[in-house]
């Protein structure tokens, strides 16, 4: 029988529903406060006990940025993976010491080592940045650092990999080797492994550090993580993207090795760029504008977290895996970033899961105050920390402790809750206080409006809290749950 005429429009339409072109995606939107939501106040109360002091030093040479008068620098206080329960700490205007009960005493000065090249007053980064000691280190008395040089060493010394153009400082990680692993003052022999060249003076190389969990026979153990950051061009070129040069990345490297282009280091057969074509080996995630700490968490899948500074708004916490793209500068936290418009930040595009990029467990935005330049520096950027696992503070534990760097503001979230690709985890305040219950801040704390806050981990799990204003470190000793504020 012929097919009636409603038979053969209802076929037409259903034709034309089923060859339709796709949609186009829409266009991004313009956003004036990319996250709303500002951090809630919680029923957590931490107790900052005073832990150390450390002497005043100076910036070399005098600082033309009043942003790096403090009275000592310091960046990062560790333990030495030896058994013997001494702790480190690194100033960023050179020293390196030993801490015994809070005491601090030196070990080794590293802008004597390398003067007249070594740098520390200018670029809010410069300096003896880090110290990572070798997980064998009790055997074979290796650790590492990284300074910056710059002036006659622009000309008299050559990076490695590819530099920036017009490189105004390199990045420089020295191996040295303990003739008395257990000796309180260092005397042995030291190398240069990697040299970087940047064309800022921000945004080096930020952190050095082996993985903590990694045991001996594991495939991690011994490899060297590498944060280096954009040096400050990344939001007008595509370094970061590019996998054939070094900046805007964590490169991961075994500094035993030795089949890297200088000879001075390993690339890991397990790096995931390794056998592409024009990409560099040393490269374990990329996209990324100032990678500035990073730290495992040493139970629940030794998950690697990265706390990440951004540019116009988004300050963030990442989980970085192996080949991963965090985005910059395409994208600053989970938004649209336009080189075209300083003043806002951009919903994603339909088809954004088809580049892949890598979005933060949780994060926060500047929120500058009425009548800032949206072109201006809001103060704000992240302090990355750790999920906590000691056995002291039941409360604490399984929280991710961090803080922003400039005010100080001290910020936690449940490890449970961050996820990559599931919605960001809820960020929380805590309550601070002294021994004596007294509410502080760390802006009270540290005696200034910019704390240049940083946070620590001991080889039993134990959280501390660092400020450069006045070169003080305070143990987090108590947590317990109240009413929130």
């Amino acid at each position: 029988m012929p097919k009636s005429p409603v038979r053969y429009l209802l076929a037409a339409l259903l034709a034309i529903v089923l060859w339709a072109p796709p949609a186009a995606a829409m266009d991004s939107t313009p956003l004036d406060d990319p996250i709303p939501e500002n951090p809630t106040p919680s029923g957590l109360t931490l107790t900052l006990t005073p832990y150390a002091s450390f002497p005043k030093t100076e910036t070399t040479p005098a600082p033309t940025d009043a942003r790096l008068v403090r009275w000592a620098r310091i960046n990062n206080l560790g333990t030495i993976p030896d058994g013997t329960n001494r702790q480190f700490a690194n100033d960023l205007n050179g020293k390196l010491y030993l801490v015994r009960d809070g005491q601090p005493q030196e070990y080794l000065d590293v802008a004597a080592t390398f003067a007249p090249d070594f740098l520390s007053g200018r670029g809010l980064g410069s300096g003896f940045g880090y110290a990572a000691f070798h997980p064998d280190f009790a055997r074979n008395g290796k650790f590492y650092t990284v300074h910056t040089e710059w002036d006659a060493a622009l000309t008299t010394k050559t990076p490695d990999l590819t530099p920036q153009p017009g490189t105004r400082f390199h990045g420089v990680i020295t191996e040295w080797t303990a003739t008395n692993p257990r000796a309180d003052t260092f005397a042995g022999t030291h190398r240069e492994m990697l040299r970087l060249g940047f064309n800022g003076q921000i945004h080096g190389i930020q952190q050095i550090d082996f993985n903590p969990t990694a045991r001996r026979g594991s495939p991690d153990h011994g490899l060297l993580y590498i944060a280096a950051g954009d040096g400050g061009r990344g939001a007008s070129s595509d370094d970061p993207q590019n996998l054939a040069i070094p900046h805007g990345k964590l490169l991961r490297v075994d500094p035993l090795g030795t089949n890297s282009a200088n000879g001075k280091y390993g690339i890991p057969a397990s790096n995931p760029f390794v056998s592409r074509p024009g990409a560099i080996g040393e490269i374990y995630a990329y996209g990324m504008r100032d990678p500035h700490r990073f730290s495992w968490d040493t139970q629940a899948g030794n998950r690697l977290f990265l706390g990440h500074i951004g540019e116009h708004a988004i300050e963030a916490i990442y989980e970085v895996r192996s080949g991963g793209n965090l985005g910059w500068s395409e994208r600053e936290g989970p938004f649209v970033y336009s080189k075209a418009d300083r003043c806002h930040l951009y919903t994603l595009p339909d088809d954004d899961a088809s580049f892949g990029y890598t979005y933060p467990m949780a994060a926060y935005d500047h929120d500058p105050p009425p009548g800032h330049s949206c072109t201006a520096d809001s103060g704000h950027a992240v302090a990355g920390g750790f999920v906590y696992r000691g056995s002291r503070l039941p409360a604490l534990y399984g929280k991710y402790l961090f803080g922003d760097i400039v005010d100080g503001r001290v910020f936690f979230t449940v490890a449970g809750q961050m996820r990559t690709g599931g919605p960001r985890a809820t960020l929380y305040t805590p309550k601070l206080v002294d021994p004596a219950g007294n509410a502080v801040t760390m802006q009270t704390l540290a005696g200034d409006t910019r704390v240049d806050l940083r946070l620590s981990r001991d080889g039993a799990g134990e959280l501390y809290l660092l400020s450069k204003a006045n070169g003080k470190i305070w143990k987090v000793t108590g947590a317990c749950w109240t009413a929130p504020s």
